[in-house]
């Protein structure tokens, strides 16, 4: 019964340590985003660079960018280019109203192994355009070589 009581205990107060750091998350990117108000259409982005980490060959290479209209207008997108054939990103339709949240979604090709370092350029409406973002890691290739018998 006192083991149970004990993880129940050391649950909880993991569970409040992780709703802590979510809070300080989301109070420091909306302290973010008020010091960074601007007139006309705005765009502040919760992270500018995505590390990917050490990932597996052929893993998920989907990430998103999410910004937040900081502006009093609406923000338009108008173009998201990868910095090659292996980046591809995704821009939203339409425009983007003040203090709503957007998404730029990017796919990395991550059948290539090694270390990359990429770049999505976007284009809008904003004052700071364009906006470069970066995406980086390193893809492993565990499998084992297979052999081939002569």
């Amino acid at each position: 019964m006192k083991k149970i009581i004990l993880l129940t205990a050391l649950a909880l107060v993991g569970f409040n340590a992780n709703a802590q750091t979510a809070k300080s998350a989301v109070k420091k990117t909306a302290a973010k985003i008020e010091a960074a108000k601007v007139d006309g259409p705005g765009m502040v982005f919760e992270n500018e660079t995505i590390d990917y980490g050490t990932i597996q060959k052929g893993a998920d290479g989907k990430r998103e960018f999410v910004f937040i209209n900081n502006g009093n207008k609406p923000v338009t997108i108008s173009n998201a280019q990868g910095s090659c054939g292996c980046t591809v990103p995704t821009k939203p339709d339409g425009a983007i109203a003040p203090g709503a949240r957007g998404v730029i979604g990017v796919k990395y090709d991550t059948n290539r192994v090694g270390p990359f370092t990429k770049t999505v350029t976007i284009t809008s409406d904003a004052s700071e355009t364009p906006k470069v973002l970066t995406i980086k890691g390193t893809i492993v290739d565990d499998k084992p070589a297979t052999e081939t018998k002569s």
